[in-house]
Formats: structure tokens, C-alpha cells, sequence
């Protein structure tokens, strides 16, 4: 797979862990459903703690791009979700602790619930 990273000073730059877009060519390109912050053993919320719902979720997404036959490194996208946007810069800050460079493209919504109570939910594109 290669992936191009587009950038434009034509539009707004990232405001955090991000590129304005990414082409890709080649590899087959896999579809993560939403992750929540369960814990795979119990499948209840990892915490109440916002962080550490978002890096539960991480951890689960890693698990099923693994099971893919990929890594964090074959994301190209990311929709992100929170029940309460004031917590953007924490998912930022984690983000830009377990995403390698360059950063895949992205997308954030302010949700009203999400399911379990969850804080925070991420699904992913990849291609491998």
C-alpha cells in the first residue's frame, strides 16, 4: 500500500492529529465498526475516567485492525465521537501519543449518548 498525504494551504491546516486527506493505491481496505471503551474480558466500560475509556478504545481498535492482518499505521481515516467536545484536546493529546505519523485523515462529532453510557467512540478505514 501507499499511501499520499494532500495538503493544501487552500484550506484550513489540521488542528491536531490529522491530514487534510490521504490518497491511497493498492491493498485491500477494511472497515472498522465503532469501538467503545469495553474491556474485551468483561464487556463493560473499561472506567468512568474519560482518558481512560478513549485509550480502552484504542486498544480495541489495534485488536481488530490486528486481527485485519494490519496495524495502526494502515489507517487512513478515523471518525471520532464524543458526548462532550470540551474533551477534544485530551483525545488529541492520545491520539498524538499512539497514532504514528503521518496522521491519517479525520472527523469529529459532538454525539448526544453513545451506547453503555460510553464517552467516546472511534471507527476507522485502513488499507492493508
Amino acid at each position: 500500500m501507499s499511501k499520499q498525504i494532500i495538503q493544501t494551504d487552500a484550506a484550513p491546516a489540521a488542528v491536531g492529529p490529522y491530514s487534510q486527506a490521504i490518497a491511497v493505491t493498492g491493498g485491500k481496505t477494511v472497515y472498522v465498526s465503532g469501538q467503545i471503551g469495553l474491556d474485551p474480558k468483561t464487556g463493560e466500560l473499561v472506567s468512568d475516567n474519560f482518558e481512560a475509556q478513549v485509550r480502552q478504545c484504542f486498544d480495541n481498535l489495534t485488536a481488530v485492525i490486528a486481527a485485519a492482518g494490519g496495524s495502526l499505521e494502515n489507517v487512513v481515516k478515523l471518525n471520532l465521537f464524543l458526548t462532550d467536545l470540551s474533551k477534544f484536546a485530551s483525545v488529541n493529546a492520545i491520539m498524538a501519543e499512539v497514532m504514528p505519523e503521518p496522521y491519517p485523515a479525520r472527523s469529529t462529532l459532538g454525539v448526544a449518548s453513545l451506547p453503555k453510557n460510553a464517552q467516546f467512540e472511534v471507527e476507522a478505514m485502513l488499507v492493508i
